[in-house]
């Protein structure tokens, strides 16, 4: 499956903005970049699909936009005024070219789920490749108002319940892509949050 990172440009902070190419062609997540309408145009003309991981302001600052230029339906777990269909966990939704179980992973954020095929994981922010706290492993910060390490905990635990082996590609919302064996990744991210200790040293 074909997937660019179309905010990797981005000059102030955003998430990672993914656009899955194939049957489905699918944005996950929009982000805060301004030009994302114009990067997503340069790999296709339009959007099957926008799905969301969850609505911090980061990952859903240039929504609007993308939303009025391709005219895509919404695919959300949480409430939004624009969302075409709501998504609960167990559903399964064409990402790309690729069927992904959607896994509810509360913990960062209330409404978060996270996206996992036979041979990718679209982990929103519950869990990262590198992020400046941790590299080969991290997880979201759960230190603001409303969030849960013990949640993201259980979160993590059930991604690594529900994800098959040979996932070989984990798209998340912050730090690199990485290509390779994800579990890996995600049980160092889990052992990590499993400390309790702060992610970063203002917390």
């Amino acid at each position: 499956m074909e997937v660019h990172n179309v905010t990797a440009d981005a000059e102030t902070f955003t998430c990672n903005a993914y656009l899955a190419i194939g049957e489905r062609t699918t944005l996950v997540d929009a982000g805060a970049m301004e030009g994302v309408v114009d990067a997503i145009r340069d790999h296709t003309d339009s959007l099957d699909a926008v799905v969301l991981t969850h609505q911090h302001g980061d990952h859903v600052e240039r929504l609007d936009a993308v939303l009025d230029a391709f005219d895509a339906p919404l695919y959300a777990y949480g409430d939004h005024a624009r969302r075409d269909h709501a998504i609960e966990d167990g559903d399964e939704l064409l990402v790309g070219d690729e069927a992904c179980d959607v896994v509810y992973t509360p913990g960062h954020a209330d409404d978060h789920v996270s996206l996992v095929s036979a041979n990718s994981l679209f982990s929103g922010d519950v869990v990262v490749h590198d992020d400046g706290a941790f590299d080969d492993g991290s997880f979201g910060r759960t230190d603001y108002p409303g969030q849960s390490r013990e949640r993201l905990i259980e979160s993590i635990r059930e991604l690594l319940d529900r994800m098959p082996d040979g996932v070989e590609h984990m798209y998340s919302g912050h730090g690199s892509v990485f290509h390779g064996d994800v579990r890996e990744v995600v049980e160092r991210a889990l052992d990590r949050a499993e400390r309790r200790e702060p992610k970063y040293p203002d917390e």
